[in-house]
């Protein structure tokens, strides 16, 4: 890589030389003088006063076929600077001019740099349009326009008055006995590295996020926040920083600091001001060390009101039907991520009272319910779905809720029950409600015990909300929506609505989250073709005709509502 960089930069040098702008003398000198340093040599050139800066970027220009711009007679927005973090644009040179609805100007002292682009347009979710500005002007501006911003050693010194944040489950101190754990136990309680542990997790609460990834490549080490399901990169701390922060993260969630081949697992517990958030903690080793990544389980985001999750009218009616049932079976499916777990917590939140014996088997164990008996899955000890479930029928259970339906042995227990009396909620990764039967005969269970003991199917996808600080309306024609399921209405043009991108959603124009569901009630049609051995595209076609709609046609009527947007349905469902 070092060759092409200083190819790159003899090629320059000719250039310029070749244009009469400098003479080849002055070009060794500035390549002297560039050994060892970063600093590009149209700079130092012009430090050299060789040339000026205005005949470098006039020939950036030209040779690029960009156009220039002169950073110190612009006065630029401070909302459009919020577009471009401080690290990023430290670590690109680059500075955002100006924003024109989708698309952003952005200065730059390397236009070719393709990671640069790509970075801040994934980051903006805008179109780049590059301009070439000298690199001192750029880095002259990025100081005077920046200076509100700290790098994180600074943010380090003044979290003395942030919230506290206290870790509520014991701390393990003494870790097995190698040569390197009492310096990285050392490292990993100073002050700066807990302080700056403390700013992640506190900054992704405070942001919504539902997962943190902590990850080492070969020469530097970043850190992402998941938010409404889309990654995002958040900081860059120093790579000499790798050890001590993962160090800390296994100190506060009781993992062997000394062991890196491995991948453990463990939890975090944290009270964060009057708030207690749960942080369910993995680490795996890579190449270039360490990643690890926390899931966020905050029990005051999590809504259990079924009428708050987003079901029309008729899907709920069904679901709530469904689950106050004596007995059968309920089937949620989905992906990972998709808010199955929500929705498996809401529909017991509903029905527990002192009179049910609520029991659940799950791994892990996300949030603690009152009043229910949860039980965590371990296989490292025989604690398997299957012989929890076996247990729990000698324990005298009304309701059980089995975490995750994998093989044979537990699906037949779980239909087994569901036939004997028992209300039994379960999951399952397919990809819509007709291929959830076509799954469970590929496992091996009998059409009989499907059909007799299925009582209903849920799938569920989750979107991006359009953000409510900034939606603004515009109109579509009605026939666009129709190869997607929608059924016109004959009115020609509909109002919809988009985000125009703001400070509270990072100028994303998304924020927050809604379900999309697929509802499949099992009635008497159903269980005959289900007995029959019939196809997928039967069972779904019975299934629309008694009044399912598809993800993709319930989707497409959360846009009409104005909830969401056509191309984030098109993102999280199949056609």
């Amino acid at each position: 890589m070092a060759q092409v960089k200083l190819g790159q930069k003899r090629r320059l040098g000719d250039l310029l030389v070749a244009e009469g702008l400098i003479s080849d003398e002055q070009l060794a000198r500035a390549l002297g003088e560039q050994k060892g340093s970063n600093e590009k040599l149209g700079s130092i050139l012009v430090r050299l006063n060789v040339i000026t800066e205005e005949q470098l970027i006039g020939f950036l220009s030209r040779q690029y076929r960009i156009p220039s711009i002169t950073l110190s007679q612009l006065e630029l927005d401070p909302e459009v600077l919020r577009l471009v973090p401080l690290h990023i644009a430290q670590k690109y040179e680059v500075v955002p001019v100006r924003r024109l609805g989708g698309s952003l100007t952005l200065a730059m002292a390397d236009p070719t740099n393709v990671f640069a682009l790509d970075d801040v347009a994934f980051l903006t979710n805008l179109q780049i349009l590059p301009v070439v500005a000298s690199q001192a002007s750029i880095r002259k501006a990025i100081e005077r326009y920046y200076q509100a911003e700290k790098p994180p050693e600074d943010v380090l010194s003044e979290l003395a008055n942030a919230p506290e944040m206290e870790v509520l489950e014991s701390e393990q101190e003494d870790a097995p006995s190698k040569v390197d754990v009492f310096d990285l136990t050392q490292s990993a309680e100073e002050a700066p590295v807990v302080k700056l542990v403390n700013m992640v997790l506190a900054e992704a609460i405070n942001k919504g996020a539902s997962d943190i990834h902590f990850e080492p490549y070969e020469k530097t080490f970043r850190v992402r926040f998941r938010v409404d399901g889309v990654l995002h990169e958040m900081l860059s701390p120093p790579k000499r920083l790798e050890a001590a922060l993962l160090s800390r993260l296994k100190i506060m969630s009781n993992l062997d600091i000394s062991e890196r081949r491995l991948p453990q697992d463990g939890r975090i517990k944290l009270r964060y001001g009057p708030r207690e958030i749960d942080f369910r903690v993995s680490t795996l080793p890579t190449m270039f060390g360490e990643k690890a990544v926390l899931r966020i389980l905050d029990r005051d985001a999590l809504k259990l009101d079924l009428t708050q999750l987003g079901f029309d009218q008729w899907s709920l009616d069904q679901f709530n039907r469904a689950i106050h049932e004596p007995y059968g079976m309920v089937l949620i499916t989905g992906p990972t991520g998709s808010g199955k777990t929500t929705t498996l917590y809401s529909a017991i939140h509903t029905i527990n009272s002192p009179e049910v014996n609520i029991m659940t088997a799950e791994d892990p164990v996300e949030y603690n319910l009152k009043g229910v008996n949860q039980v965590q899955v371990n296989e490292g000890v025989g604690r398997t779905f299957a012989a929890v479930l076996r247990s729990f029928l000698r324990q005298d259970p009304d309701v059980i809720l089995v975490g995750e339906t994998r093989d044979l042995e537990t699906a037949q227990i779980s239909i087994r029950a569901a036939l004997t009396g028992h209300l039994v909620f379960s999951t399952l990764h397919t990809n819509d409600c007709p291929a959830t039967v076509a799954r469970l005969l590929d496992m091996g269970v009998q059409p009989f015990l499907i059909s007799s003991s299925l009582l209903l199917i849920l799938a569920q996808r989750l979107g991006r909300r359009v953000c409510k600080s900034c939606k603004e309306p515009y109109e579509i024609d009605e026939e666009t929506l129709v190869p997607y399921g929608y059924e016109p209405t004959g009115r020609g043009r509909i109002p919809v609505y988009r985000g125009k991108g703001c400070q509270v959603c990072s100028f994303t124009g998304m924020k927050g989250r809604v379900a999309i569901y697929e509802i499949m009630p099992i009635g008497e049609g159903l269980r005959d073709l289900i007995l029959k051995n019939a196809g997928t595209a039967e069972l779904r076609a019975m299934a629309k005709a008694q009044g399912m709609k598809t993800l993709r046609e319930a989707g497409i009527q959360k846009v009409v509502e104005g909830v969401t947007t056509v191309d984030e349905v098109l993102r999280v469902t199949l056609s």
